[in-house]
């Protein structure tokens, strides 16, 4: 199951792995996606926005744990390059015992603080309740969670990105259909729509776990394996904590420009809500790349093969840029008839086209430091991923939010603009700091 990226074409190696992850991240995306356009065909805006801000929030801790899980894949992409394949069993069973303790302390810390984030999210009354119910549930099933994006991240080091592929179609089909059940034969509402991605998750781990145990995935793990060596885990924590507090903080912005969403009143919130959800999906392809960057880059250094991983960065955005460009004309024309998918209320279909209709310009221009961070961390430089994240967040995305929607308080489209904005701040520092490295790397 283990698969060489360090020979071949480039181009084709980036498609191979890429196309099976991108399929992933869609199906992934569809859990969310298919809980609020099912609810949003049986239940009301209060509804929509308990579902919409409650996956939210589970959106920012899943992207959390796959961040901090990038160590893991990059750490094991390395070894599989060098041929270490012992270094990389290591690896894989000190990722395992690691992330059991942090999906247990998650899980109980979380179920402490639901009130409170519900509170801070600012979430209209109506949806209280709701938003309370769906949290507690998933925030129960985070063990599940964690373990099928623990499960992934050592294939995808392996360079297998087919089987983490498997795994989330299973529960994808399972998870829409409990949907139906749950929410539209049960009329269980957001209790409903947390129930059936809790339980198609858990699925989803035991059909991995069964693979791991009946097939072979190319490296032989051992009991000495899973005892934590703190060289392996800092290794792992090293690349995988600045890219799991980056994308906390690029949640928390969402999360921010939400709550200044439901400040506006119930439209604004659910028009934010589903436009957070069709974002997400057309994001498939920028975050594809920057795992598949990362993934195949890992691998391509830890051979010595340099201008390989260069030369993977160069074709994912090339790629990236020219999905974000069409993605982002075609929707000028169908952003009403999109939103309107989800629902039928006339003012938040007129809202989410307006809000559309800006943010899509994200897809292109974060396509480009998307690729980037995928490089830095191939090479343990995450830290710099983190760096111009929180920069664009302080200095661009979350001050112009705040004050298109104060100047422009009965129109989302200025608000919209605020992700390209920040977004085009992180290009530049990507830019400049990858000229920095390579001219570094060739002095040497």
């Amino acid at each position: 199951m283990e698969r060489d990226l360090t020979t071949g074409s480039v181009f084709k190696n980036i498609v191979y792995f890429s196309l099976p992850y991108l399929l992933s991240y869609f199906l992934q995306t569809l859990y969310g996606m298919a809980d609020l356009f099912i609810v949003g065909q049986f239940y009301g805006a209060d509804c929509i926005t308990a579902v919409s801000i409650g996956s939210q929030v589970m959106h920012m801790v899943t992207v959390m744990i796959v961040g901090l899980a990038m160590g893991s894949t990059v750490t094991i992409g390395r070894a599989v390059g060098a041929k270490e394949l012992k270094r990389a069993s290591l690896t894989v069973g000190n990722t395992i015992s690691l992330f059991m303790g942090v999906s247990v302390a998650l899980t109980v810390l979380l179920l402490l603080l639901v009130r409170p984030i519900v509170a801070v999210m600012s979430t209209p009354q109506e949806a209280v309740a709701g938003t309370i119910t769906y949290l507690t549930i998933c925030f129960i099933g985070i063990p599940f969670i964690t373990a099928y994006n623990i499960i992934s991240s050592i294939f995808r080091g392996l360079g297998d990105s087919k089987s983490p592929m498997y795994f989330i179609a299973i529960a994808c089909g399972v998870n829409i259909l409990l949907d139906y059940v749950f929410i539209g034969g049960l009329h269980l509402g957001a209790a409903g729509a947390a129930l059936g991605t809790t339980l198609s998750q858990t699925l989803s781990v035991i059909v991995a776990l069964w693979v791991v145990i009946r097939k072979k995935i190319g490296i032989t793990l051992c009991r000495t394996d899973f005892k934590p060596q703190m060289s392996t885990i800092r290794q792992i924590l090293t690349i995988g904590v600045p890219v799991a507090l980056q994308d906390g903080f690029v949640q928390i912005s969402f999360i921010l420009i939400t709550v200044i969403a439901n400040r506006r009143g119930l439209s604004d919130a659910a028009a934010v809500g589903i436009v957070e959800k069709l974002i997400s999906l057309v994001f498939l392809v920028p975050s594809t790349m920057l795992s598949t960057v990362s993934a195949l880059s890992a691998q391509n250094i830890g051979a010595g093969k340099h201008e390989r991983a260069a030369a993977t960065l160069r074709y994912a955005i090339c790629m990236a840029v020219g999905f974000g460009l069409v993605i982002g004309v075609v929707t000028q024309f169908i952003g009403a008839d999109v939103v309107g998918l989800f629902t039928e209320d006339a003012m938040v279909v007129t809202l989410g086209e307006q809000y559309i209709r800006s943010y899509i310009w994200d897809c292109a221009i974060a396509g480009i430091h998307f690729c980037f961070s995928g490089y830095f961390c191939a090479y343990g430089m995450s830290g710099i991923s983190f760096l111009y994240t929180i920069l664009s967040i302080i200095c661009v995305r979350i001050p112009g939010a705040y004050f298109a929607s104060l100047y422009f308080p009965d129109n989302l489209y200025p608000m919209g603009l605020a992700a390209p904005g920040g977004s085009l701040l992180s290009v530049i520092i990507c830019l400049i700091a990858f000229a920095v490295l390579r001219k570094r790397r060739n002095l040497k």
